[in-house]
């Protein structure tokens, strides 16, 4: 198994990524944020079509991927920035930028962070349990370290709400009772203890998988980011300017919903989200579970612009009553 270190070459496939270019309708002297830009997939075909005058810039928290993504858009006007797609703020004021002509999020985790064991993310080969999508940085809490410290409500908590795994409270239960005996320290001893824990015959979703996946996005304050994004997002996109995002489970995808449907800034462009064809599908299978939401940023309704951090105290952050 290649360390992320050595900077293979990707085996990521960037999805929905014609969709992608419709919606946002890329054209020469454009400038574009990819704000997880991965593998570089969607900054590299977004970069070709903003030539001449065009750039883009290429945002992502995990290090291996970004060098990843130099090889693959190296000679493209791509800068790439170490840092997380909510620090907008931080991101602009150093570019000194004011508004770009669109941004493009694709949340799910890469092909090629699932394909480095030494990272913990997947449970197909046996690893450290980590999940931080920083980890050179050596900073943060691990999935191992959660699975150690925290008690069996805590735990339950985390798997219900952003796992939405149906037997949350009896796997916590059970991961305490293991760590008693032995610490939980690799994806594998794990998976197999989730396992014992789900009844039933399992079918071709392994049973780990929320349990995963919920570690994964606690471990990274994921949804968080993402409510952060959501509010500040339409300070930094010009009128008719528009904003793609590609979500991987309904967690993500009711957010980006909520966020572009209660806000008058944003004129929605997918009343349904958009999803993978049958020959995208049969080319990248992980495309399945893939939906693209696309906005438009109105002009302000009244008044000069709100300078930039300004609007997001003033935006809804949950449904209407009767939703």
């Amino acid at each position: 198994m290649s360390h992320p270190s050595e900077t293979p070459e990707s085996v990521h496939r960037p999805v929905l990524l014609n969709e992608v270019l419709e919606w946002l309708a890329p054209r020469p002297g454009m400038v574009f944020v990819d704000g997880t830009v991965g593998a570089g997939g969607h900054a590299r075909a977004l970069a070709e079509r903003v030539l001449p005058g065009g750039r883009v810039l290429g945002l992502d928290r995990d290090a291996s991927m970004l060098a990843l993504a130099e090889r693959n858009v190296e000679g493209l006007p791509v800068e790439l920035l170490k840092v997380s797609y909510s620090d907008l703020e931080l991101v602009f004021r150093e570019q000194e930028l004011d508004v770009v002509d669109g941004i493009v999020l694709d949340l799910g985790l890469s092909s090629d962070q699932l394909s480095w064991s030494e990272r913990g993310f997947s449970f197909k080969a046996d690893g450290p349990l980590d999940m931080r999508f920083n980890s050179r940085s050596g900073a943060g809490a691990t999935a191992a370290d959660v699975v150690a410290q925290l008690d069996a409500d805590e735990l339950s908590k985390i798997f219900h709400e952003y796992g939405e795994e149906r037997f949350a409270r009896r796997i916590a239960r059970r991961i305490v009772e293991e760590r008693a005996r032995e610490p939980i320290k690799t994806t594998g001893r794990l998976a197999e203890i989730v396992r014992k824990c789900v009844p039933g015959k399992h079918g071709p979703i392994d049973p780990a998988t929320r349990v995963f996946q919920a570690l994964r996005i606690y471990v990274n304050d994921e949804l968080e980011q993402l409510d952060h994004f959501l509010a500040i997002a339409a300070d930094y996109v010009r009128p008719g300017g528009r904003v793609a995002i590609i979500s991987f489970h309904s967690l993500e995808d009711r957010k980006v919903k909520w966020a572009f449907r209660d806000d008058p800034i944003w004129e929605v462009l997918t009343r349904k989200p958009v999803t993978a064809g049958d020959e995208e599908l049969a080319a990248n299978p992980r495309a399945r579970s893939a939906k693209l939401r696309v906005a438009e940023r109105c002009p302000d309704l009244i008044g000069p612009p709100t300078p930039p951090g300004l609007r997001q105290n003033t935006r809804p952050t949950s449904r209407p009553r009767g939703y």
